[in-house]
C-alpha cells in the first residue's frame, strides 16, 4: 500500500481541543467554538472534522469529506511520481592511442546516450609510458566533446586523476525528454 500523506490528520472525536478555529467545506471562516460544536456542524453536513494545523493557537480544524480528501492527495503523488525521471550516468572509456573509427563508434553511444537524457561521463586510462603524455588523453576529450557539441555540453573541462583522465557530458536542454 501506498503511504498516503506524510502528516497524519486527527479526525472527528480524536480533537481534543477546548477552542479551534473551525473552516466551513467552502473555505470560508466560521470562526472558533467548541470541539463538540465543530464536530456538530460536521455531522450535519455529512463530513468529517479534521485538524489541519494543531500548531497554531488555536489550532486550525476544517470541515470536509477527509476520503476524497486523502484519495486527491495519493492521486497528486501518484502523478509526481510518473514525472519523476532518474538522469543516469553513462560511462565511455577510451585509451589514448584509440584509432579513429573507434572514436567515432564510441561518439555515436555517446550521442545516443545524451539523447536519451542521460549524462556521459568520457575518460581516458593512461598505462606505463603513457602518463608522460598526458596531453594527447586531453586533446582526444577535446575531440570527443567538439564532436558531441550539437547535442551535448561539456559539463566539466577534462581533469586528471591519477591513471584517468575524464570529462562530463550533459545534454542540452531541448534533447531532454
Amino acid at each position: 500500500m501506498f503511504s498516503i500523506a506524510k502528516l497524519t490528520h486527527q479526525l472527528n472525536e480524536e480533537i481534543q481541543d477546548n477552542e479551534i478555529r473551525v473552516i466551513g467545506a467552502d473555505g470560508a471562516q466560521l470562526g472558533i467554538m467548541s470541539s463538540e460544536a465543530a464536530l456538530e456542524l460536521a455531522a450535519e453536513q455529512d463530513l468529517d472534522l479534521v485538524k489541519i494545523s494543531p500548531t497554531a493557537n488555536p489550532p486550525v480544524c476544517k470541515i470536509m469529506d477527509y476520503g476524497k480528501f486523502r484519495f486527491d492527495q495519493m492521486k497528486k503523488e501518484k502523478e509526481s511520481r510518473k514525472n519523476q525521471r532518474v538522469v543516469e550516468i553513462k560511462e565511455i572509456r577510451m585509451s589514448p592511442g584509440i584509432d579513429t573509427n573507434d572514436l567515432n563508434t564510441k561518439m555515436k553511444n555517446a550521442i545516443k546516450f545524451l539523447k536519451d537524457g542521460n549524462r556521459v561521463k568520457v575518460s581516458v586510462r593512461f598505462r606505463g609510458r603513457e602518463m608522460a603524455h598526458t596531453n594527447i588523453g586531453e586533446q582526444l576529450l577535446l575531440q570527443f566533446a567538439e564532436g558531441c557539441n550539437e547535442v551535448a555540453n561539456m559539463e566539466k573541462n577534462p581533469k586528471l586523476e591519477g591513471r584517468f583522465m575524464f570529462m562530463f557530458l550533459s545534454p542540452k536542454a531541448e534533447n531532454k525528454k
